[in-house]
């Protein structure tokens, strides 16, 4: 086994990751977590110790 082998299972290894990253993202499940987290900025915080973004000490 040489440096070239090692190269060509290292290359195959992260196809097949990118390959399952692609899958995940486009997965069928994926979508209501993609669409939660990207309302995230948008959602109300009733936490009675929250402070508002606009009130900064300076």
């Amino acid at each position: 086994m040489d440096i070239n082998d090692l190269r060509s299972i290292i290359t195959v290894a992260g196809l097949l990751c990118f390959l399952g990253i692609v899958g995940w993202a486009y997965g069928k499940g994926a979508k209501k977590g993609f669409d939660e987290a990207a309302n995230l900025p948008f959602a109300e915080h009733d936490d009675q110790g929250a402070k508002s973004s606009t009130s900064h000490p300076r």
